[in-house]
């Protein structure tokens, strides 16, 4: 039994993922046909710099490291996020559209992009050496403003930065008729019709690897819009990694943070449930993290997340293997754990 908004809620473990409940289970069912399906595009970005280049880190220590932005060819979807020598890292290819617009705001074009392109949506390589080549959507990073896209790994060796890619954006206004209580933001119908959440007893089974609460949730909590953003939660507690597994989170895991309500923004409500996938790896910054894109929210009693090793966006979609669970610290919490610490001299005896 695990606590749920102070509620005792049964989480099925099942790593087969095919088989949730073997009675009264109901497909899923939305509203496809008012859907619109638009083309938003953007171009691979550069990796961002900032004018200091240290960060300076949870545990005091200024670091150098790779941030977000770039084509990152050593890590995609399916590999571990935690522990890397990285700093808010991006799998796959970051883009994004630096058009002026000619109506509204001067980032119209890729406020635009940020809001339509959904998790699971198909990217088109529209230029460049790996013209044609396809990938998968499966994230969105606030603050920089990055889409990322999942490319096989010869095309990410061969993409240019500034190529452009199209995004065959869908699922923008998607709905549960069924359960309007329930909000889904950022997530193609095809990802459902993988990921396969389906109705029992009057509540939404949903496969997820791990479970956490809102507590731990850090920049991005009081955001006011969840299509454009993200949030991070913090892996700084040694005691809360374990507890939670956090130590094994994957790049595109699918995941439940308790007591999280993102309907309207990133806020904690207990009795809300927030399930979401994960877009970045963690940080060695204060109130920073693995970044979580919201793709359902909705009560406790409405959503039963059910425990799934395999609940990947790269098992969903086939794109590769997934890495095997690794236990690792994140990088600002290394030298507090090996710290010994001695006892101070008394003063007084000194003189």
């Amino acid at each position: 039994m695990q606590p749920v908004g102070g509620r005792q809620v049964l989480l099925v473990r099942d790593n087969r993922g095919e088989q949730l409940t073997a009675r009264r289970k109901a497909a899923l069912r939305i509203n496809l046909r008012e859907l619109v399906m638009q083309v938003v595009s953007g171009r691979v970005t550069n990796a961002v710099g900032r004018p200091n280049p240290y960060r300076i880190g949870n545990d005091g220590v200024p670091r150098i490291l790779p941030g977000p932005g770039g084509i990152v060819v050593s890590h995609r979807i399916g590999d571990s996020c935690v522990g890397l020598a990285g700093d808010h890292v991006e799998p796959g290819a970051a883009i994004r559209n630096d058009e002026r617009g000619f109506v509204g705001a001067a980032d119209g074009p890729n406020l635009s992009l940020m809001t339509s392109a959904c998790v699971g949506n198909v990217a088109r390589i529209a230029g460049g050496p790996c013209r044609g080549a396809k990938g998968l959507v499966t994230g969105k990073h606030g603050g920089v403003n990055h889409v990322l896209v999942d490319f096989d790994r010869r095309s990410l060796f061969n993409l240019n930065i500034g190529d452009p890619i199209q995004i065959y954006a869908y699922g923008l206004g998607l709905r549960l008729p069924d359960s309007p209580d329930i909000a889904v933001t950022n997530c193609a119908p095809g990802l459902l019709r993988r990921w396969r959440p389906t109705w029992r007893s009057g509540a939404l089974e949903v496969r997820v690897t791990h479970i956490m609460p809102a507590a731990i949730i850090g920049s991005g909590l009081g955001q006011y819009n969840v299509c454009r953003s993200d949030f991070d939660i913090e892996l700084f507690d040694p005691r809360v990694r374990r507890r939670f597994g956090l130590h094994a989170l994957r790049f595109g895991d699918l995941v439940c943070v308790r007591d999280g309500d993102s309907r309207f923004g990133f806020s904690w409500r207990s009795g809300r449930v927030t399930i979401g996938v994960v877009a970045h790896s963690d940080s060695t910054v204060s109130g920073h993290g693995p970044g979580i894109v919201a793709l359902l929210t909705g009560s406790a009693l409405r959503i039963r997340p059910i425990i799934d090793s395999r609940a990947n966006l790269a098992a969903l979609y086939a794109r590769r293997p997934l890495s095997p669970p690794l236990s690792r610290v994140p990088l600002a919490g290394r030298d507090l754990r090996r710290a010994t610490f001695q006892r101070e001299p008394d003063e007084y005896q000194m003189l």
